[in-house]
């Protein structure tokens, strides 16, 4: 067997893994984390040529930019909420994307919107397009609930908080959708009436909301 100099020290060192090797354990990473990062294969010392021929190969697929996945696992239709979370750890998802999450309205956002604290970098990404509200910690404490998106734990607000939030954000969303999100929650009894007050309250919009909430309990 042929022995591989250290060249600095004079003792011998071992040979690099071969290929397979690497490829399995970026494989063993993904099965962990079902979506993966190119900086959690490199934090593993895995080269990070090993992702580009895995691609090639079709043993992985690349989900977005620096985001891959094992070529079987099918991902689910929230799975760019789940791409931007990786990429902004103090991000909570908010506005029409929680919306869409809880199913509440009828807004199809192309856009993942994210609230961030004002000192939080925004995430650069080409795709998904990336729309960012910037809160209090107040308000980013309040309401955020947590849930499992392909393998990845995902903040969103609550249909509560995210209700009172389309009314403070109702420049940005637009009236109508912030009335569709209040009426279908309603219906839906996705929150009560102390749950949406004490959002609103948070968000300083109780008399905004007023009249659209007496409209609808009578």
């Amino acid at each position: 067997m042929p022995h591989f100099s250290n060249t600095s020290t004079g003792m011998p060192r071992r040979p690099p893994p071969p290929p397979s090797f690497y490829e399995q354990a970026v494989l063993d990473l993904a099965e962990q984390r079902s979506l993966l990062r190119a900086r959690d294969v490199t934090d593993a010392g895995i080269p990070s040529m090993v992702l580009s021929r895995m691609v090639r190969s079709g043993r992985i697929q690349r989900v977005s930019h620096g985001v891959y996945a094992p070529r079987e696992r099918d991902v689910s239709e929230h799975v760019s909420l789940a791409e931007v979370c990786l990429r902004a750890p103090r991000a909570v998802v908010c506005l029409v994307s929680a919306l869409r999450f809880h199913e509440v309205g009828s807004q199809q956002p192309f856009e993942v919107w994210i609230a961030l604290p004002s000192s939080a970098s925004v995430p650069r990404l080409d795709l998904p397009v990336v729309r960012v509200t910037r809160m209090s910690d107040q308000a980013l404490a309040e309401g955020v609930e947590h849930h499992e998106v392909d393998g990845v734990r995902v903040p969103v607000f609550s249909v509560a908080k995210t209700v009172a939030d389309c009314f403070k954000y109702r420049n940005k969303v637009g009236i109508d959708v912030s009335v569709e999100a209040l009426r279908d929650g309603w219906l839906q009894k996705a929150f009560t009436v102390d749950d949406l007050w004490r959002c609103a309250t948070v968000d300083r919009v109780r008399n905004v909301m007023r009249p659209y909430m007496e409209s609808l309990i009578g």
